[in-house]
Parts: C-alpha cells; structure tokens; sequence
C-alpha cells in the first residue's frame, strides 16, 4: 500500500485537483477516481483543446507557450466551480500564481509525485508532448522537477505515484482524504 507523504485530509466535497509532472497519472487516476467516489472527471488538457478547436500540440507550435498558458487558466477558473467532480490538470497549470491560488482556496490539491525515471518509461509511449519533442525524456523531465516539485510541493495531499498498477494510487488518495 502507498503511503501519503502529508497529513490526512478529510475531504470536504470541493473538487479534487489532480496536479503533477506529465506522465505521473493525473488523467487515468483521476478517471479512476472519479469513478470510485461517483464523480464526474473532467480533463483540463481535453476541455482547453475543445475550446481552442486544436490540440495542446497545436497551440504551442503556433501561438507559444504563454498563449497556451493563460488559455489553460481561464479553463480552470471555469472548471473550479464549487461542485463535487475529479479535474486532471496539465503538468503545468499549478505553476501559474492564479491557477495555483485558486486550486489551493477553492478545491483539494492532490499532487501525484513521480520520479523522472518512471516517467520517462511512461511518456515515451506518446509523442504527443510538446515539452519533450525531439529531447531526451529522461533530461527534460529531471529538470522539470527540480524547477516545478517546489510549486507542486505546496499542495495539502502528495501521493507517490510508482510502477505499480493505478488502482493502488486511487486506494492512496481516497486512503488520504476520507480516513
């Protein structure tokens, strides 16, 4: 069994968030979850594509970074409306200081923690990640947490998220926030 590195936190029905490095699981655990405490998911990556009628990739190559960013708050906002639901954010959203303060004041951060190796072996999978093309995985993602595990870290709730089956991180989290 997974053991949370933060106190237990009985969740108090605002939407859980789930935040993290790409590939640590936020969006096949966050379905999971949803699922187990009869919740509806929602996929930030997924709904920011919807609005812009094209994909993350897409909007990178031909707007930037920056653009993608402040498309991907103002989904957000809209997505943190007080009702119970699982939200899977992109790797990241909670670095932006007005995406983070309203995770943290208006829903339960869960930070699902990996480390680079595990999701180097995850990403390489898909080459649908605009922060890892033509790069090498392993790199891109070392640095990523040494510069983004600080923000993620001011999350209430962390979860390891390691080479075993998603399940157990779902036993973790609900194990978390309803003890």
């Amino acid at each position: 069994m997974l053991q949370t590195e933060a106190h237990t936190l009985r969740w108090n029905g605002k939407p859980i968030v789930l935040i993290g490095l790409m590939g640590a699981g936020k969006t096949t655990v966050g379905r999971r979850l949803a699922q187990r405490m009869r919740l509806p998911f929602v996929d930030a990556d997924v709904e920011i594509e919807t609005a812009a009628g094209m994909t993350i990739a897409d909007i990178f190559e031909r707007f930037g970074e920056p653009h993608f960013r402040d498309g991907e708050r103002r989904v957000i906002a809209r997505l943190i409306d007080g009702t119970p639901k699982v939200i899977a954010t992109g790797g990241g959203a909670f670095l932006n200081e007005q995406t983070r303060r309203l995770i943290l004041e208006q829903a339960t951060a869960i930070w699902l923690d990996a480390d680079p190796d595990v999701l180097a072996d995850r990403v390489k999978r898909r080459d649908t990640r605009p922060l890892l093309r033509g790069k090498d995985p392993r790199a891109v993602l070392t640095e990523l947490a040494r510069v983004r595990n600080p923000f993620y870290a001011l999350a209430p709730i962390h979860i390891p998220s390691i080479a075993a089956p998603h399940e157990a991180t779902v036993d973790a989290i609900l194990k978390a926030i309803q003890p």
